[in-house]
């Protein structure tokens, strides 16, 4: 079997693992705008504005990472990002200010996340790329569980600042380490390009960025409202239910990140969103610190499988030479479901309380599974009807299988 590791893919990891953790030390950021008197919907709005920033440079982001290479998109994701996180020691009320650093937030976000897991998927072999990106993934998975309980202890000694103060510093780490990288992908000629539409609605595409813009949305009950909800109920902490959500999607990430590649995605996926699911019911029925805990299991088995699953599907489907599209397109999708989910829940739970809102998330997600096995399925079957024959080597592929070039590995 190819190896996994290198030396740039352990660089690129450990760039994703201190940018996550600058990033995910703002779960406790609705905190912070409540004292600064946002209610629900106002946290959700000023969520929602540096996803719809990130969503409006994707294409942008995806042309130059096929046109330029990943590593240029990398340092200037580096750059934009640790300017935004200084930015916020300024800001000390709701305002315009507040809305134009969010804003920059998500532009550096936007080109750091995408280019560093096109990076990575770069690197990983075609047979082992659900496993290779569920390791790299763990980068990303292990900010979840630090900076919640991070930010707990920052917050119970200094004032919120120290929060600012040490996801900039992170973000300076992150900076450095992405000068050490050399290039991945060899840049796409002009006459071989694809255009970013065409990558958009490619057919055996479309149901995947349904599903993904699904589990997006799903995403945001908790990562935007969770800390409210623990401060309204009382009921556990933010650091016991991402440290039990990180552990578990880490834990089978490396013990049985295999699996996918070995028996098929979508036999992992389908029972990996079925547990995702089951974590948003046990929130809303949640009384006590375990059970909260418990739901971060369930919710991080979910998350530990289906991520590195959609993205090595969305990766292995898309041609070579637009795969920074795909990828633009996959991570952008993660904005966009924060950008309808943060509003949309925020006046859920202003009208119908929290239990409501992840008991909507549940069936969400239930929904977007189900109409993706039934739509991706009939693709499937309506291609074989017009007899294709064009077979990939690629088993992300709906291409792939001999004597059934539009099966994939676990139909």
């Amino acid at each position: 079997m190819a190896p996994l590791l290198s030396r740039q893919f352990v660089l690129a990891w450990l760039l994703s693992f201190f940018s996550g953790l600058a990033f995910f030390l703002f779960v406790h950021f609705p905190r912070y705008l409540e004292g600064l008197g946002a209610g629900e919907t106002e946290i959700g709005l000023i969520v929602s504005v540096s996803a719809l920033a990130a969503i409006v440079i994707r294409p942008a982001v995806g042309r130059e990472m096929d046109r330029r290479g990943r590593r240029p998109v990398i340092l200037a994701g580096n750059l934009v990002h640790v300017l935004a996180l200084g930015m916020y020691l300024t800001v000390d009320e709701i305002g315009p200010w507040l809305y134009f650093v969010r804003i920059i937030h998500g532009l550096g976000g936007a080109l750091l996340f995408t280019a560093v897991f096109t990076f990575a998927a770069d690197l990983v072999p075609e047979d082992r790329r659900t496993q290779g990106l569920a390791l790299f993934g763990v980068s990303g998975m292990l900010p979840i569980a630090v900076g919640g309980v991070l930010g707990d202890v920052l917050l119970a000694q200094f004032a919120f600042e120290s929060l600012f103060v040490a996801s900039l510093g992170l973000g300076l780490v992150s900076l450095l380490i992405g000068l050490l990288l050399t290039e991945s992908a060899t840049p796409v000629p002009e006459s071989e390009r694809v255009p970013f539409v065409k990558s958009l609605l490619q057919a055996d595409l479309l149901p995947l960025w349904w599903v993904t813009l699904v589990f997006a949305f799903a995403l945001t009950a908790y990562f935007t409202f969770l800390r409210t909800f623990i401060d309204e109920t009382g009921v556990g902490s933010v650091g016991s239910f991402f440290a039990a959500y990180a552990t578990t999607a880490i834990t089978l990430r490396l013990v049985a990140g295999w699996l996918p590649d070995r028996i098929g995605p979508k036999r992992v996926l389908y029972p990996a969103m079925a547990l995702f699911a089951t974590g948003f019911l046990l929130l809303a029925s949640a009384h006590s610190g375990l059970a909260v805990a418990v739901a971060g299991v369930f919710c991080g088995a979910g998350h530990g499988y289906g991520f590195p699953i959609l993205f090595a599907l969305a990766f292995g489907r898309a041609s070579t030479a637009s795969r920074g599209s795909a990828a633009a397109i996959f991570t952008g999708l993660f904005d966009l479901g924060a950008v309808t989910g943060a509003p949309i829940l925020g006046v859920l739970v202003s009208r119908f309380g929290y239990a409501s809102m992840f008991r909507l998330a549940a069936l969400l997600v239930g929904v977007g599974i189900l109409s993706f096995a039934f739509w991706d399925r009939d693709l499937r079957l309506r291609r074989r009807g017009l007899n294709y024959t064009r077979v990939s080597r690629d088993p992300y592929s709906p291409r792939h299988a001999p004597g059934d070039p539009f099966t994939e590995p676990g139909e």
